[in-house]
């Protein structure tokens, strides 16, 4: 068996948080851990699937991802493992092609919209799905040294080919899933690509249907991905959507498994507008089983409100689009998603695609004959809703938040005066080192009052960075 340095690390808590390992490269990240992630990434896929077959691997620009994106094709190798790499292209391009060819998994790396100085790496087994926690448990003990051999019978490997041309399979597979001979001619639509993972897919699959095209942040830049711009930084969108008076816009993280809309004046469109629409497309085509939607805890009341008044039904999970699918797989749900603008249609997919999302969206414009602007005014009315950062400076204290009596009392406090007319949720995050205070209510200013109060609270009682 391959002789792996011991990590120089406290690996005290899980590597893999809600999506992947995530964290900042130098500190967490470093070829070493990326070299044992690939490494025994091989040992378990083999485990489960009794096979040899290559493992596909792509990256976003971040300026780490091509070392991190080596470091792991070579503990693949390690472990016998061809590894097809696809050079730039969005997380769920290697969903896709994880399940629609002959490989036995996909490896993605990126850390989709957090900062530059970051980087994550998102494992797919052959079916596109993310693993279960149960193979990235196994994962974890090869790493720190706490798993049996595996029994693999290993003979290290150098294949190693680029694959750049299966990009355009996934491509040609989004193009495939919206209605047949549609056109998006006369559309004007603006994409920011946030200087990230779809740079070169989105604005080819939109120019490809007919749309006038107009990007922002369009190239691949590892030192500019995310920073003011994309699905978290929507002003430069919005901007360029009044300059070009396009019809509307969409707005991609890093890596482009979410994706943000804006229309024709300015106004922000969301994964809970994203899901009202396609939901209530899917239901005139008698595709949405029960009129069940997927949501999350950060749904907007307003959204809940309008869909069950239509005679839909929703389910609400915790924060993450692994809740979200394992809720649909449960439920036979077609359609859900996060507020977020991670949205997952298991008619098409099992793996949230901003671009198969935002293709899908202006798919439904075009049928339905109208704007943006027209059915967002159509759909419902957001309760305000403040969503607050608060950063800490150790795991440790993150996952012990909720042991705070002092905040625990502000909760119930804050509860008891907005009654039915707001709510309030606070928890830690699963991709960085901060508690996301969010405050929904009626009234915008006793959201405001409320958020205000809330964040002051966890300052003063956690180790706050």
């Amino acid at each position: 068996m391959l002789e792996l340095t011991t990590l120089k690390r406290d690996l005290s808590n899980p590597l893999f948080g809600t999506d992947g390992i995530r964290g900042k490269v130098g500190e967490l990240l470093d070829a070493p851990l990326a070299r044992k992630i690939g490494y025994w990434t091989g040992q378990v896929f083999q485990q489960q699937t009794q096979t040899k077959g290559a493992v596909i691997i792509g990256q976003d620009s971040r300026n780490s991802s091509s070392m991190l994106a080596s470091a792991i094709a070579s503990g693949l190798n390690a472990a016998g493992l061809e590894v097809w790499h696809l050079g730039l292209c969005p997380t769920p391009c290697v969903a896709h092609l994880a399940n629609k060819t002959e490989a036995i998994g996909g490896i993605m790396v990126s850390a989709s919209h957090n900062p530059p100085e970051d980087n994550g790496i998102k494992i797919f087994n052959q079916e596109g799905l993310k693993i279960a926690k149960t193979l990235a448990q196994e994962i974890e003990l090869g790493i720190r040294g706490l798993q049996a051999d595996l029994q693999i019978n290993n003979k290290i490997t150098d294949k190693q080919a680029d694959c750049p041309s299966l990009v355009q399979d996934y491509l040609e597979g989004l193009l495939a899933s919206l209605p047949p001979n549609i056109s998006f001619a006369g559309l004007r639509i603006v994409l920011d690509l946030a200087w990230g993972a779809s740079v070169n897919v989105a604005p080819e699959a939109f120019r490809s249907l007919g749309a006038e095209v107009i990007c922002i942040n369009d190239q691949a830049n590892g030192d500019r991905i995310n920073v003011n711009c994309g699905s978290t930084h929507l002003e430069p969108l919005k901007k360029a959507i009044k300059e070009y008076q396009a019809d509307l816009g969409f707005a991609f993280d890093g890596d482009a498994d979410r994706v943000i809309a804006i229309d024709s004046q300015g106004n922000i469109l969301d994964g809970d507008h994203i899901l009202y629409f396609w939901g209530k497309y899917l239901q005139q085509q008698q595709k949405l089983p029960e009129s069940l939607i997927i949501a999350t805890v950060m749904a907007n009341l307003g959204f809940e409100q309008a869909w069950r008044n239509s005679g839909g039904k929703m389910i609400r999970t915790a924060v993450g689009d692994q809740h979200v699918q394992a809720q649909m797989w449960e439920s036979g749900a077609m359609l859900g998603g996060e507020q977020s603008g991670h949205i997952l249609c298991h008619h098409h997919s099992f793996s949230g695609d901003g671009l198969q999302t935002a293709l899908h969206l202006s798919a439904l414009i075009k049928s339905w004959g109208t704007c943006l602007r027209d059915l967002r005014e159509e759909s419902f009315s957001s309760y305000p809703q403040f969503l607050r950062n608060v950063r800490v400076n150790s795991q440790e204290t993150l996952a012990q938040w909720q042991n705070c009596s002092a905040i625990q009392k502000a909760i119930s406090q804050a509860e008891k005066a907005m009654g039915n007319e707001g709510r309030v949720l606070i928890r830690a995050s699963g991709t960085e080192p901060v508690v996301r205070v969010m405050v929904e209510a009626s009234q915008t200013e006793i959201a405001n009052y409320w958020t205000n109060h809330l964040v002051a609270v966890v300052q003063q009682n956690l180790n706050v960075a």
